[in-house]
């Protein structure tokens, strides 16, 4: 195993070899190679990038999470969700980037929106954490639907993960 390799053992400790004894972390990387280092001060640079954007990203979903709440709406948006995935499926491929890891990755941001958005209308008064009204209150919202299913990955028919029923906003 290189110093590179980054795996953990079973019990989860890193097989990373420490520093050499006497020697810092900074000193034993200065006898990598520099276009290595130069390239983890990229990735590293893309790490924090990715941080704030998410951050950014979060603070406007929570911003649609109050709308929701306020309006009645409920925290899923199918049909928007199916278009921003084939969307971003798109753009994954136009990037060079595998369009499955890209869906993947949204499904995960978007099960934390959702829960964000459950919360947000639970402290807005509703306990149940969706909002089955439509507005005013005046009964369920039409096409409004507010199930997931149990396992989101299970492949349709095309072999792909299924879409649950996700928000992108």
């Amino acid at each position: 195993m290189t110093p590179d390799d980054h795996a953990m053992t079973s019990s989860g400790a890193s097989t990373s070899p420490e520093p050499p004894v006497g020697k810092s972390a900074d000193e034993a990387a200065t006898a990598l190679p520099a276009e290595l280092l130069e390239i983890r001060r990229s990735i590293d640079n893309i790490d924090a990038a990715l941080i704030h954007l998410l951050a950014e990203r979060f603070s406007h979903t929570q911003r649609v999470g109050r709308l929701k709440a306020r309006h009645g709406l409920p925290p899923a948006d199918p049909a928007r969700e199916a278009v921003q995935i084939e969307r971003l499926r798109s753009l994954a491929a136009g990037a060079r980037l595998d369009p499955d890891f890209a869906e993947k990755f949204l499904g995960f941001l978007v099960e934390e929106v959702i829960r964000h958005h459950r919360d947000i209308a639970r402290k807005e008064g509703r306990e149940d954490g969706a909002a089955a009204t439509g507005p005013g209150g005046a009964g369920p919202r039409a096409g409004s639907d507010e199930s997931f299913p149990a396992d989101p990955a299970a492949p349709d028919a095309s072999g792909r993960g299924q879409s649950p029923n996700w928000t992108i906003d």
